[in-house]
């Protein structure tokens, strides 16, 4: 693992390249550029908010915070899932012609996504401090181990996302499917605790995506750091997600390039 990360370190001039080359063609011509990337969470959780205050009643300024918050991280885990299953046909051009590691292409898909989440958190710190005051630096502290796990886990996500389309090409649109369904079932613009007792609160428990939208509101909403369980969670699932990215990736190094 350490020589393989080395590897891909060495190379990092090229993975950079990719991904301002991706940067540039998305938001080339464009009026709002990277305010794109914000627009959608952000009118998203303005009509959500119109709607649940009220119908629902809920605290504007307990609900902004939770909802875009789900939604920022939301939209990472959908983007490098999805992107993901696209990522070596993107690079099939450099896999034929250069036997560079295979990680390397869905990094390209993890790094751009990691770079609309922090422009995301960007405007999450400004709206939190604002509706319910700035958060203990301790707690902000704690979001640095949080958000590389975060990365780590999008990334063995788009690794594998990938490399199932590559042997079965609806996977983007089955995984599309998936996350509307998935949406429903994750405490994006509910609570978990609204669910408490309810029959199909179970289910959340099985949610992959729980433990690292805990991880991000915690310290966010509450000033504390994320409780020993659930981070115990999200590096479990992480644990998890590597080994099974890594292991495809052994596998398929030198016989990928072959399925393209």
């Amino acid at each position: 693992m350490f020589t393989y990360l080395t590897r891909l370190w060495d190379i990092r001039h090229f993975w950079l390249s990719l991904v301002r080359m991706d940067l540039r063609t998305r938001y080339r011509r464009s009026v709002l550029g990277l305010g794109w990337s914000l627009l959608q969470p952000l009118t998203m959780t303005l009509v959500l908010c119109v709607v649940f205050a009220h119908f629902v009643k809920v605290d504007v300024r307990d609900y902004v915070p939770h909802l875009l918050t789900g939604l920022v991280c939301w939209n990472f885990l959908v983007a490098c899932s999805v992107q993901g299953c696209q990522s070596f046909f993107l690079g099939e051009q450099y896999i034929r012609q250069t036997p560079l590691p295979l990680g390397v292409y869905p990094l390209r898909t993890a790094i751009g996504a990691v770079f609309h989440l922090s422009m995301g958190l960007l405007v999450l710190l400004l709206v939190t401090g604002i509706l319910r005051g700035p958060a203990s630096p301790y707690a902000y502290l704690s979001l640095l181990p949080s958000l590389a796990l975060l990365f780590v886990f999008g990334w063995s996500v788009a690794v594998l996302a990938g490399t199932a389309n590559v042997f079965f090409q609806d996977t983007q649109h089955l995984a599309e499917v998936g996350f509307q369904i998935l949406f429903y079932l994750t405490p994006i613009i509910y609570r978990v605790e609204d669910l408490a007792g309810h029959q199909l609160g179970w289910l959340l428990q099985l949610n992959p995506v729980v433990p690292f939208l805990q991880l991000v509101r915690t310290p966010l909403l509450y000033g504390t750091p994320p409780s020993i369980g659930v981070l115990a969670a999200a590096c479990g699932l992480t644990a998890v997600a590597v080994i099974a990215a890594s292991a495809t990736l052994r596998k398929m190094q030198d016989t990928l390039v072959f399925y393209l």
